[in-house]
């Protein structure tokens, strides 16, 4: 093998997150990269993306190409992902994970705690909604739809941005701010955005959030002398598998998906893995945070302190308070 293939989405994103993984395997192994570019139902169908089947709209494409053999890689954004594994894929690299939190583009500069009363903020996921509703009740939240350019071009006063694949006609500057990913806005290079980085003790992040993870069949990652497995193993970073290990983790126990208000982020303090989690009711009137930790730093451990942590919260009325 001199070449390997990677598939990817087609939006500005998509393609760029897998340039850069593509890239890097490329240096490891000395093999030359080619993308192959699948369309996927997340990028055809309109309406909120909470109605769009749950979790793994945007993976599910990528993984029948997988399947069929037409590549041998698909690069994901990690909060994609369902948490339940196919057995005929493996998720064969996590790349050192980035900036994990969520991002405030707002008009004139404004932080979350300036935005006037009654501002409308523009967001598509129900767990920056619930969030936002709980910190500022006084905000009108808007459903929206598109990909990065799309919506970044709903704030008022922002140029119109490039249409990178976004879903059909929208409105241009009708919203005070938006709220994206701030890994996806740095990949991109539109950091000036940002108005104000939201720290996770406000909004917690979605599971796996700032995480890319590459996939690929079984055999790909077991052939003898394979350069393309040995530099998926050294493209994979430890501690971020484990982090979003027990982030997904307690999203599975929870039995809850990309569309559920709810958040989490682990990190490695020493030889400690904490875990924090949030519930909330999807108006924002409450919300359930709390926190775990354990000592043993291994993949079953990370999963055990996601498990131990949801089941926590389902003790305390998470299931009711979110509607799972």
């Amino acid at each position: 093998m001199s070449v390997f293939t990677v598939g990817t989405r087609g939006s500005a994103l998509a393609t760029t997150q897998t340039g850069h993984v593509a890239e890097a395997l490329a240096a490891l192994s000395g093999l030359t990269p080619e993308t192959v570019l699948v369309k996927t139902e997340g990028d055809v169908t309109s309406g909120p993306l909470a109605q769009l089947g749950g979790t793994g709209v945007f993976a599910a494409a990528l993984r029948v190409a997988l399947l069929e053999g037409r590549c041998d890689l698909a690069v994901h954004s990690l909060k994609d992902l369902p948490t339940s594994q196919p057995e005929a894929l493996v998720l064969a690299a996590m790349p050192e994970r980035v900036d994990v939190r969520d991002a405030l583009c707002a008009r004139d500069g404004l932080t979350l705690e300036a935005l006037p009363e009654g501002a409308t903020i523009g967001t598509g996921s129900p767990r920056r909604s619930a969030q936002l509703k709980y910190a500022r009740p006084d905000l009108e939240i808007v459903d929206i739809r598109g990909n990065v350019g799309t919506r970044l071009g709903r704030v008022k006063g922002s140029p119109q941005q490039a249409d990178d694949g976004g879903v059909g006609r929208v409105a241009q500057g009708d919203l005070d701010a938006v709220v994206l990913a701030a890994a996806g806005l740095e990949r991109l290079g539109l950091q000036e955005h940002i108005t104000e980085y939201l720290d996770p003790a406000v909004m917690l992040p979605a599971p796996g959030q700032g995480t890319l993870a590459v996939e690929c069949r079984p055999e790909t990652v077991a052939a003898p002398g394979s350069a393309l497995a040995a530099a998926l193993e050294q493209l994979d970073d430890d501690a971020t598998r484990l982090a979003v290990t027990s982030e997904r983790g307690l999203l599975a126990q929870l039995e809850a998906g990309c569309a559920a208000p709810i958040g989490a982020l682990a990190r490695i303090e020493g030889e400690t893995l904490v875990l924090d989690a949030v519930v909330c009711a999807p108006d924002g009137s409450d919300v359930i945070r709390r926190s775990a930790r354990t000592r043993e730093l291994t993949v079953d451990g990370a999963r055990a302190l996601g498990v131990e942590l949801a089941e926590l919260l389902l003790r305390e009325g998470a299931a009711d308070l979110a509607g799972l």
